[in-house]
């Protein structure tokens, strides 16, 4: 079976994030990284776009996800985001990558990944 990645690369949202109150006053820009992995020969032979997996849904349902969310800590927001992804029965297995630009000083970004898949 061909192994097929889709990427959703450097999508921007904004949401409440942090331990101190100064944090979590308002919403923080996260730069979100996605790569699902599945099954899309069904795809790649049919040219259908029923048979793929629509990753402008996923990126919707992602950025409303995110955007109203609350969290402490990006490890959590980062886990929620995987099993968001992993909703979808074609996905057998995904990489999130969550990154908060504004965390440390004379950094670029701090960012957590974490792979999750099917059992």
């Amino acid at each position: 079976m061909p192994a097929y990645r889709i990427y959703i690369t450097d999508l921007t949202a904004r949401c409440v994030l942090g331990v101190s109150a100064e944090e979590r006053r308002e919403k923080q820009e996260v730069v979100i990284n996605v790569a699902l992995s599945a099954d899309l020969s069904a795809a790649a032979a049919s040219d259908r776009f029923e048979d793929t997996l629509d990753y402008r849904t996923l990126k919707k349902v992602m950025l409303a996800m995110v955007e109203s969310s609350d969290y402490y800590l990006l490890e959590a927001l980062t886990e929620r985001v995987a099993d968001l992804c992993l909703q979808d029965a074609r996905v057998q297995r995904v990489t999130v990558r969550i990154e908060k630009p504004s965390a440390l000083r004379f950094a670029r970004s701090v960012g957590v990944e974490v792979e999750k898949g099917r059992l």
